[in-house]
């Protein structure tokens, strides 16, 4: 398939029918040309994905499907807003949604500029159906892992938030590789007292050992790990 062209139209293949929809990664495509976009889909969904179609940067914006799971095929140059103003708008809003643009009107600085931004590729049409799904599943997969990060990073926020402010400062130390007796004396308590802190920690974080701790604590945001640390 050539995107700047019909394609005919094809069954999905049985992936769609183990799946249930919500679990189906969704593909969103922001394209001013309507054959591009039914071309699109109907790649997309042979593939095994959800797709979505919109004909502005703003009727995508005006959906409430930006933040679901899955990519976005974006054309560059579109009336009103362009795909390389959306994909700022998208970061600056913390919005960190995969992004491939697929474009007829490509050149080298715009290349540079998308691809500095963080986007997953760039590609000018007519491109190989097997190019644009390589780069769809790359993308799909980088949503899935950066997702499953920002789920272990919440459950562990969820875990500090029940720490007291000494535990924070006992994890805080220990994530330092300080030994009890070092934490004892820094914070001026006993060691004992450092081991049952240490131990209370280990239980609400849910960590079976220091080295599970550690990662946890190395999974929390910057401003947390500072806070923990302060007295």
């Amino acid at each position: 398939m050539r995107v700047d062209q019909p394609l005919a139209r094809r069954s999905a293949p049985s992936l769609l029918q183990c799946r249930s929809e919500e679990d189906q990664p969704l593909v969103i495509i922001v394209d001013d040309d309507a054959s591009i976009r039914e071309a699109l889909s109907e790649l997309i969904l042979s593939a095994g994905f959800r797709p979505a179609s919109f004909s502005s940067t703003r009727d995508l914006l005006d959906s409430d499907m930006v933040e679901s799971p899955g990519c976005l095929i974006l054309d560059v140059r579109m009336p009103g807003t362009s795909g390389l103003h959306l994909q700022r708008h998208l970061a600056e809003n913390g919005i960190s949604k995969p992004i491939i643009f697929l474009t007829g009107h490509g050149d080298i600085p715009m290349t540079v500029q998308a691809m500095k931004a963080g986007a997953v590729d760039f590609l000018t049409k007519p491109v190989r159906d097997q190019t644009l799904l390589d780069a769809v599943t790359a993308a799909i997969a980088m949503d899935a892992e950066r997702r499953a990060e920002a789920a272990i990073a919440n459950r562990n926020i969820e875990r500090l938030e029940t720490l007291t402010q000494r535990e924070r400062e006992v994890l805080h130390e220990v994530a330092r590789g300080r030994l009890n007796k070092q934490i004892a004396f820094d914070l001026g308590i006993s060691e004992v007292t450092v081991k049952l802190h240490r131990s209370n920690v280990m239980h609400k974080m849910e960590a079976a050992s220091i080295g599970e701790l550690i990662r946890a604590w190395e999974t929390l945001p910057a401003q947390m790990r500072q806070a923990a640390a302060s007295r």
